[in-house]
């Protein structure tokens, strides 16, 4: 299968960084040091240019699942469940009494003229439900479903399969309007999503990560007789789960925004109780972000301006991330997404579109948060040639790399890392500014953001030094690769993390 408009993008033919990951690391030294020894780490930036020359796609994404990374700093919860992961984390929560359906056939049960294409979609195959919410259709709708537990292969796989986007067919509209309603109940379950923090959590400790700021909700969760949990009872939920030993174990930190549907006819509603929500658990939760589609024009960002303004007059240190400039065509977005208050701009695609915009974020104090695959796969843009992103960084507007919704596009950071040193030829200073501003410009408190900038610069001095030790202890024998890079890059089947898999808790 391609990625939409764009073929694969063929393997590089390298001869190899030194002719395969076998040879013995005095061969590696000899080929990467020019036979004079190693490379004092002063030298890291003049090596990694010989790397990126000679080395195979596997080696640069070896090199790159292992280097130390900073922060993900714009990270969809819901949207960052790798599909391996959702049906065991789905049936163990039958522990806490929560079963769930999922809808593998349509019987015409609802009569001509109602509402499918709503918010809950009748013609829409793999809709999960938990059982108080199945106890309520009627049992001809009822028998459209089948408890996950009793799924066989095929149905299991094309479950799993219909919340990835990953067709040459599909894109923005199957993802904005069918892969977040297949989830259905699942997204409203705290101790499915809590799970799934963590499973992120090891799975990004793996590559070197330090820190993860993720979106994540609170409005609207289910107890299992269908129920709704306060927002209150949600966070501590969370806050109970992140202190378990093996969320503690993966060494990564973690911060919480809770965001809004930009477009909701409640919005305003909604934003007054989440800011309100924000700054009464500020230990764990960091900020407030605006999502949905920006081309629906119902959540245009001005919408916002007289409620943000009312909200800091009664409230302090509540900090703003919003999606901006993820859309097609010019617009003020951006612009005006600064006005409301917000520190980082999520996407800023069409940023390059508005230069005096451009201008007043070169070297400011504002981020945008950078999503390579997610605006390919979304065709924001068609290929990477369009992208504005080496334009930014290389004008001085601070960026960062983030995964965006990476369950979804089944995908990681180092595979952000590979796509931006592929199509963009990065160098290894551009490499830790990425990351440097991942950490800096997060919503982290300062005490906490002051100890993760020095264990980054901890981590990166022991890593230039074991490099210029012996470059083959740099490559990770445990990297795995996902299915974005295997479809568009041919990098397929590495090796998983081993001993424990992504797939073991």
């Amino acid at each position: 299968m391609t990625e939409r408009h764009t073929p694969p993008t063929p393997p590089r033919r390298r001869r190899g960084w030194a002719g395969g990951l076998c040879l013995a690391a005095a061969a590696l030294l000899a080929v990467l040091a020019g036979g004079a020894g190693a490379a004092a780490p002063a030298d890291t930036g003049a090596w990694f240019e010989r790397f990126k020359t000679e080395a195979t796609d596997e080696e640069l994404y070896r090199f790159l699942y292992a280097m130390p990374k900073g922060g993900d700093l714009h990270n969809h919860l819901s949207g960052s469940v790798l599909d391996d992961w959702f049906y065991e984390l789905a049936l163990a929560q039958g522990e806490r009494g929560y079963h769930f359906y999922t809808r593998v056939r349509i019987d015409n049960c609802r009569p001509y003229g109602g509402d499918a294409f709503g918010p809950d979609p009748y013609l829409l195959l793999f809709l999960t439900l938990q059982e108080s919410s199945w106890q309520q259709l009627s049992p001809c709708e009822q028998g459209e479903f089948e408890r996950l537990e009793d799924l066989d292969a095929g149905q299991r796989r094309a479950w799993l399969d219909s919340m990835v986007l990953d067709k040459a067919h599909e894109g923005r509209d199957e993802f904005f309007q069918t892969h977040w309603q297949r989830m259905g109940d699942l997204y409203l379950n705290p101790y499915f999503t809590a799970d799934a923090l963590v499973r992120n959590m090891q799975a990004f400790g793996r590559e070197g990560l330090l820190y993860l700021e993720t979106m994540i909700g609170v409005l609207g969760f289910l107890n299992p007789d269908g129920s709704r949990l306060t927002p209150d009872e949600v966070a501590a939920i969370y806050r109970e789960r992140l202190r378990e030993a093996d969320a503690v174990a993966t060494g990564v930190a973690v911060k919480l925004q809770v965001a809004i549907l930009r477009f909701a006819p409640n919005a305003e509603e909604m934003l007054r109780t989440l800011y309100a929500f924000v700054a009464r658990n500020r230990d764990l939760f960091v900020a407030v972000n605006m999502v949905g589609r920006e081309d629906n024009d119902k959540g245009y960002p001005l919408r916002f301006l007289d409620t943000l303004r009312a909200l800091r007059r009664d409230y302090h240190g509540v900090r703003l991330s919003i999606h901006a400039g993820e859309v097609d065509e010019p617009n003020d977005h951006v612009r005006d997404t600064l006005l409301l208050g917000a520190d980082r701009i999520g996407h800023g695609v069409n940023l390059i579109t508005d230069p005096d915009t451009m201008r007043l974020m070169r070297h400011g104090p504002y981020l945008v948060e950078i999503n390579l695959i997610s605006n390919l796969l979304l065709e924001y843009v068609d290929d990477y040639a369009q992208h504005p992103f080496p334009e930014y960084l290389r004008t001085g507007i601070p960026v960062a790399l983030s995964t965006d919704d990476r369950g979804m596009w089944d995908s990681n950071l180092t595979d952000e890392f590979f796509v931006a040193v592929r199509e963009f030829n990065l160098s290894w200073d551009e490499l830790v500014l990425l990351s440097r501003n991942s950490l800096s410009y997060s919503f982290a408190p300062p005490p906490l953001k002051t100890e993760l900038l020095s264990r980054y610069a901890l981590r990166l001095a022991n890593f230039e030094r074991r490099l210029a030790g012996n470059p083959a202890v740099v490559l990770a024998t445990d990297a795995r690769s996902h299915g974005f890079l295997c479809r568009r890059y041919a990098l397929c089947d590495l090796a998983p993390a081993s001993p424990e898999t992504e797939e073991t808790p």
